[in-house]
């Protein structure tokens, strides 16, 4: 089992979970934040952290979309393993619907 982050994460991007992770499993995308699924431990310890409620178990239904992405991703962006700033607007965009469709960038973040 590990953990992913779902679509939830985009443009709030909160980065409390990073600070958690006793293994360095995030990853960094210019508007979001995924999990190496290979290097989860599936400690848990990141999920009560997202203020976004962004990151579930894999063991939760309809997630398959959100695994692919994460292990695709993992492998394309820079690790993060420090708290940055989140977006100014992150928590407006906290609860949005359909953020994938709508905002999702491909592109990596600055990871550290």
């Amino acid at each position: 089992m590990t953990y992913v982050v779902t679509d939830a994460c985009i443009r709030c991007k909160y980065m409390d979970c990073v600070e958690v992770c006793p293994v360095d499993c995030f990853y960094e995308g210019e508007n979001m934040l995924v999990i190496n699924p290979s290097e989860c431990i599936d400690c848990g310890v990141c999920e009560p952290e997202c203020p976004a409620e962004a990151i579930l178990p894999d063991t939760d239904s309809g997630l398959e979309q959100w695994m692919e992405l994460n292990a695709k991703y993992s492998a394309e962006w820079p690790n993060i393993t420090s708290k940055g700033e989140a977006p100014e607007d992150a928590d407006e965009m906290k609860g949005v619907e359909d953020k994938f469709e709508k905002f999702f960038s491909p592109e990596p973040g600055e990871g550290d």
